[in-house]
Parts: C-alpha cells; structure tokens; sequence
C-alpha cells in the first residue's frame, strides 16, 4: 500500500491551521484589498502634479525603516506559521495563515513606492511653477534618505538571517501548535517592533511641521489618510488576533492611526483654508469682470449713427 501523501497527512502542529474562518479570511483579505486601495491615491497625485513638493524626506526615511522592522517582525514571528505550507496543510489554509504577513509586506511595498516617486519627481521648482523656498530639501537629501533606507533594509535583514542561524534555546512548544522561534530570535523580533514602534511615533512629528510651515497640502494625499487613520485601528486588532503575532506586530499601527489623524486634521484645515483663498480670488476677478464689462457698456453710443 502506498503511503499517505503530505496533503493528506498534514503535520501535528499544524493542525490549528485547517480550517480557517471564512469571515476571519474575508476581513484579512478585505485589509489587504484596503491597504492597496489606501495607498493609491497617494502614488496619483504626486504623479499628476509632477511633484513631490509638500512631502517631508525624514517621514519618508522613518516611515520606510518602521515599514522595514514591522516586516521582518511578523516574518520571525510567524515563520512557524509560515513553514506549515510545507506540511500538508493545502494552498488554502496556507493562504489564509499568510495573510498577516502579506498586508505588513503590502503596506511596506506601497510606503516604499511613495519614496521612488518622491526621489523621481523630486521637484526642481516649486508646484505650479511657483520657486521652492530655501527651507526645502535639497536633491542630494532625497538621494541620501534612499539610500539609507536601502542600507537599513540590508543590514536589519542580515542580522536577521544571521540570529536565525545561532544556536539558543526555544520556547516551550505546544504539539498541537506551529512551532515557535527560537529565544533569540523572539527577543529580536521584539526588538524590532520596539523600533518600529518608536520609529514611527516620531515619523509623522517632520511631517506636521512641515505641512504647518507650508501652510499647505502640498502633494500629501486627503483620501489616503480619511482611509488609512481609521483602518490602521482595524489592522492592529487583525493583526492582534492572528496566531503567532505579539504585541510588538501591531503596536505600531495604533500609534501611526493616532499621528495620522492629527496630519490628516491638520491637511484639512489647510484645505478648506486655501478653497475659501481661492474662492475669494475668484469672486474679485468675477467683478473685476463685471465692473470693466459695464464701463465698456457704458461708452457704447445709445443708438448706432444713421449712415
């Protein structure tokens, strides 16, 4: 008699991980489906306006390196999780136990993409034509602020890849569980949620002074953030309620919801500030008009001249 298949027979441990909540994978996936959609609007406007102008490289830089932690923390946490799609347990239930995982790494592709678009349209001259001021950022610190966010991307994903190979010794494991990382890698992995934690509440204080100075939206996009600041709070509770996440996996998106909801407050009134400019500019130019229409009107003789 043939032997069972793995598919068949999946792993001991893995057991936890068939058959999962159709509504848990729908919410998941839904995340997921929203942190694309999130992101969008952001990546449009800056390439229709031509411009990255208003968009802080040092929230950029922190918002990349937190992006960064964030991955490779679920990543560590979760590679238990992650090895059970070796075990038999389907492409389905490999699916659905991924899905943490994918959103982190989602949301740190699209951040990153923000970053590319800001270094490539970076702006020679202020939006609209109008002389960028001597407060902006140079080109050479959009260069220097990629480039250091490619380096911490290397060297966070070398030192995890060298602590995954020491030696130490392992949590106490649960059989009918997915098995845990080691205790080293658990204390880096919590090490890098503290700095993406810390990382992103300080990532969003440049960019709030810089819209202030402005007094502006700039190329910032309103409609990535009215999606993004509440869904930050949804994500932290999904990602808190997965298996083989911590503490330290969704830490983070509470804090950047609550800075993101004050630049998003902040962007708003700035708004609604230049409509009323801007609505006003037109009502003067309107009766401008008007006013030079009925002098014109005026000087016309009342009757043509009889040839």
């Amino acid at each position: 008699m043939s032997e069972l298949s793995p598919l068949s027979t999946p792993a001991q441990e893995c057991t936890s991980l068939l058959s999962p909540s159709a509504l848990n994978l729908l919410f998941s996936f839904l995340i997921l489906f929203g942190i694309l959609i999130s992101y969008l609007p952001q990546h449009i406007r800056i390439i229709k306006r031509g411009t990255s102008e208003g968009i802080s490289p040092l929230f950029l830089l922190l918002g990349v390196t937190s992006g960064t932690c964030a991955l490779l923390n679920i990543l560590v946490l979760s590679w238990g999780v992650l090895g059970c799609c070796r075990k038999g347990i389907g492409g389905f239930n490999c699916f659905a136990a991924s899905m943490g995982v994918a959103q982190v790494g989602t949301q740190w592709a699209c951040f990153a993409i923000i970053l590319a678009l800001f270094l490539i349209y970076f702006p020679r001259q202020g939006a609209l034509g109008i002389p960028i001021t001597s407060t902006a950022p140079s080109q050479k610190v959009a260069v220097t602020t990629t480039l250091v966010s490619i380096v911490h991307f290397v060297a966070m994903t070398t030192a995890t890849f060298y602590i995954s190979l020491l030696r130490s010794g392992t949590t106490q494991q649960n059989p009918n569980s997915p098995p845990q990382p080691s205790d080293a890698l658990v204390k880096w992995a919590n090490f890098l949620g503290v700095q993406s934690t810390i990382l992103a509440s300080i990532q969003y204080i440049p960019q709030l002074f810089t819209t202030w100075r402005l007094k502006h939206v700039g190329s910032l996009s309103i409609p990535m953030m009215c999606i993004q600041t509440p869904g930050s709070f949804v994500w932290a509770m999904s990602l808190a309620t997965r298996e083989g996440t911590r503490w330290s996996s969704w830490a983070t998106y509470v804090v950047t919801g609550v800075l993101q909801g004050c630049l998003l407050a902040m962007c708003i009134m700035w708004e609604l500030a230049d409509r009323k400019t801007r609505t006003k500019a037109d009502q003067v130019i309107d009766t401008a008009g008007s006013e030079s229409r009925e002098e014109e009107d005026e000087r016309q003789p009342l009757l043509a001249t009889p040839r």
